[in-house]
């Protein structure tokens, strides 16, 4: 066998591994934990896009200055949030506080 055929065969064979590998990308959402209803369901609807792309999702609660008291609420978002897109997403990484935000991770099932 020739070193030519050899490296072409080894080439043939890392393009066919590079085609089944899947690759994702992590979408960030960010709301306010005041943010409205309506604009809520704007973004759940880009969280289920996302979802629907295989991509996982990271969603934050930005709390600034005395927002920060009002904790449950971002915490009763998240909940919401993840109780809309359970058909679609399963939650990779359950809320918890980084800094002044709080972050979910959420992925395709």
């Amino acid at each position: 066998m020739d070193y030519g055929r050899y490296r072409y065969e080894q080439t043939k064979k890392k393009q066919e591994a590079k085609k089944k590998q899947s690759s994702f990308q992590v979408k960030e959402i960010k709301v306010r934990p005041k943010t409205g209803e309506h604009d809520l369901q704007t973004k759940i609807g880009h969280i289920k896009k996302f979802i629907g792309r295989k991509d996982k999702v990271k969603v934050t609660v930005i709390f600034r200055g005395r927002e920060i008291t009002l904790s449950n609420l971002g915490m009763g978002l998240l909940e919401k949030i993840a109780e809309e897109t359970e058909e679609t997403a399963m939650v990779e990484q359950a809320p918890k506080f980084e800094g002044r935000s709080l972050v979910m991770i959420l992925a395709p099932k």
